[in-house]
């Protein structure tokens, strides 16, 4: 089908995408009242939405422009005002540079996507920014599950999760740091390359279009 083809706002993907809003409202505020088990299980909703959503557009459609911006806003509202309402829980390890650093890298590489973008050029994801959406989203889901069990059981860290959510947690801040320069030195040269060409874009006219994957950074 032709992408100029107007679709519905409210199709099932963009659905999918809005959901992901309200359930962040409701997660924020189980960590603020310390219902942990029903925020774990809303987080973990989400993310399967945020699955859902990318696989009905691609079998069933439509992919819109809507979809493709939707997706990663709803995502970043609902991962960055996690981060930021864990800062004051004691037990949860986020400190406020830790979160400053995770949201100013999501700010910087939307505005640096959407000036390549408007030049005409493709800058997509690559693994980088994929693995460090999937490092948050197991940081959120671990520090989740260590307070919920110890709401259950009445211990600290039953499991011992605690060094395993610390060990994943600089790990995403190392990938969190890595693929925000990645995207910068990435979109610096895109923008040399159509500056060399007259304003052109180096792919040729119009930018390819793009899946779901792309928008992930």
């Amino acid at each position: 089908m032709s992408s100029s083809v107007a679709h519905p706002m409210w199709n099932v993907p963009n659905i999918l995408s809005l959901s992901r809003i309200p359930l962040g409202i409701v997660l924020f505020a189980c960590i603020v009242y310390g219902a942990w088990l029903a925020g774990l299980i809303v987080f973990i909703l989400a993310v399967l939405t945020d699955w859902l959503d990318g696989w009905w557009a691609r079998r069933y459609g439509p992919m819109t422009s809507l979809g493709r911006s939707l997706d990663p806003l709803t995502d970043k509202v609902l991962i960055c005002g996690a981060f930021i309402y864990l800062i004051p829980v004691p037990d949860a390890g986020i400190l406020p540079w830790m979160v400053t650093l995770v949201v100013c890298r999501e700010l910087i590489v939307t505005g640096i996507r959407g000036l390549v973008e408007s030049a005409g050029m493709k800058f997509g994801a690559d693994w980088f920014g994929k693995l460090k959406t999937a490092l948050q989203c197991a940081v959120l889901i671990g520090i989740l599950l260590q307070q919920t069990l110890h709401d259950l059981t009445g211990r600290t860290d039953p499991w011992q999760l605690g060094i395993v959510v610390i060990a994943i947690t600089w790990a995403m801040l190392l990938a969190t740091l890595g693929s925000g320069i990645q995207y910068i030195v990435k979109a610096v040269r895109l923008l040399s390359s159509s500056g060399e060409n007259g304003g052109r874009p180096s792919t040729g006219g119009e930018a390819p279009r793009r899946s779901r994957e792309d928008r992930r950074q």
